[in-house]
């Protein structure tokens, strides 16, 4: 391997420059593809079908400049998590597969003012007493459950439902994405089906890789962005990941069989039917957006109602209100999703379906939708590794509108598939390993999603993050640890 090329099954990338490697356009494709990697990533990348379903994703109608796999990188339902696909919103289209399943699964954190010293020493009953008051694991179960009128209202309003019945305040809409509500939301095109799946299912992790963990703040790497964000180290924070629970799973699945069946010449010209995509300005690319973006709404309230509950467990726990322990979000955000920007291309400013799947918003300093708290710094960016790693916040870099349409990863990444997980790890012992040489205290509903979760199943998130951070396209801020994890 010489140092411009990078072979990987008969796929060549060749580098560009520092960390960005590029599949030539070629035959069928219609741009370019691009992985943001160092070399060691990209070993690890070229392991599963990452590159072939990036290059695939090439012969999406529409697709604009060249499509983009982040560090983080890994095979998923067609297009792979960790990619990004921006997509014409008047030639073009829009694909569920490049959005994902989960849709809208994201991450937030909240402050404390409490430290580690006011931690230790509890952790086993703070853990307890979130895995006993917070929803988790497969199947039915939340902190509200309802009717579809109520779902219905939730998939139209967002988070500020939760804000009329009690479950927010107004600063968690202002540091929230979006401020936590699509405006496109049109709960009548999500079936009957989903909106039954969801009923029972707001306010819950779910299962497999979400979580709700307590963290401390061990290091502090930029000052100024630091203070603005509140961020300060020894600080306990809690980052709570999940999405639209059954909900969204739903839809996708509703959109794939109606594409299946409507479009099926743009799909005969696609390389992988799991890329299937409505076209611009169809019926169906429009129904898809309207109930993509009432499932959005749907998951913002998820963790809303996730974030309050836990507010009321520290409450219970430090014999203190949360307000007292400042208890603030910081930021919300999403990841799963396709979003209508104006981006430039080639001198142009155009509307883009920006596809984000299992990758990051990651704004800059000065942009209008960052938030005004954040405005001046750049917008929030939450990393979570494993629970055995750090997890990062950084902030949205100067060099992200231009190399991947204000985008950074959103995790560590996947190494290795769950089954394999379950093969090689033994729920209990990581539990026993945690504790003993981490103080992590971690509760899960079954050995298996702890196996499945173990820190070995995952890519090295200091190294999706320095690439970040090299690129210009997320900047270190923070970096967290762990001290309590629970898990479905």
């Amino acid at each position: 391997m010489s140092n411009t090329t990078f072979d990987a099954d008969g796929i060549t990338l060749e580098k560009v420059r520092e960390y960005v490697w590029e599949i030539p356009q070629e035959g069928d494709m219609r741009t370019p593809a691009r992985v943001l990697a160092s070399e060691a990533l990209l070993e690890e990348i070229k392991e599963d079908k990452t590159l072939q379903q990036l290059k695939n994703t090439t012969h999406l109608p529409g697709i604009t400049k060249h499509a983009i796999c982040m560090p983080d990188g890994h095979q998923g339902y067609g297009f792979p998590v960790g990619g990004v696909g921006a997509l014409d919103a008047e030639n073009g289209c829009i694909s569920p597969g490049a959005v994902g399943y989960d849709i809208n699964c994201g991450v937030r954190m909240m402050k404390t003012n409490l430290t580690y010293d006011d931690l230790q020493g509890r952790e086993e009953e703070l853990v307890d007493s979130l895995f006993a008051n917070v929803p988790s694991g497969l199947g039915g179960g939340g902190i509200v459950e309802s009717g579809v009128d109520t779902v219905d209202e939730i998939l139209a309003r967002g988070v500020d439902w939760a804000l009329e019945n009690g479950h927010a305040v107004e600063d968690d809409l202002r540091h929230c994405e979006d401020e936590g509500h699509r405006a496109e939301a049109d709960p009548s095109k999500i079936s009957q089906k989903a909106k039954d799946r969801g009923k029972n299912q707001i306010g819950s992790l779910g299962s497999g890789n979400h979580f709700l963990e307590v963290q401390r703040v061990t290091d502090v790497f930029h000052d100024e962005v630091g203070s603005t964000y509140g961020l300060e180290e020894d600080q306990i924070v809690v980052l709570i990941h999940c999405g639209s629970r059954g909900l969204g799973h739903q839809t996708c699945n509703d959109y794939l069989r109606k594409i299946e069946k409507q479009h099926q010449g743009l799909l005969n010209q696609l390389p992988d039917k799991e890329l299937a995509a409505a076209p611009a300005g169809s019926q169906l690319a429009e129904d898809y957006y309207g109930a993509m973006n009432a499932a959005i709404n749907f998951a913002w309230v998820n963790r809303q109602l996730i974030m309050h509950r836990t507010r009321e467990v520290f409450e219970r726990v430090f014999d203190r209100s949360w307000e007292e322990l400042e208890m603030d979000l910081l930021y919300d955000v999403a990841h799963n999703i396709a979003k209508k920007e104006v981006h430039d291309v080639g001198g142009e400013e155009r509307e883009l379906y920006v596809h984000r799947k299992g990758a990051t918003r990651a704004f800059p300093a000065g942009h209008p939708e960052v938030p005004k708290a954040y405005r001046d710094v750049g917008q929030p960016i939450i990393i979570p590794g494993s629970m055995g790693a750090g997890s990062y916040i950084l902030r949205g870099g100067e060099n992200s509108m231009e190399l991947t349409f204000g985008s950074t990863a959103h995790g560590a990444g996947r190494l290795m598939s769950r089954t394999q997980a379950k093969s090689e790890y033994w729920g209990g012992d990581v539990q026993d390993e945690l504790e003993a040489q981490d103080q992590i205290f971690v509760k899960a509903q079954s050995g298996a999603t702890v196996a499945e979760e173990a820190p070995g199943v995952y890519k090295d998130v200091d190294e999706v993050v320095r690439i970040s951070d090299e690129l210009g396209i997320g900047d270190k801020v923070a970096r967290t640890f762990p001290v309590c994890n629970i898990k479905g």
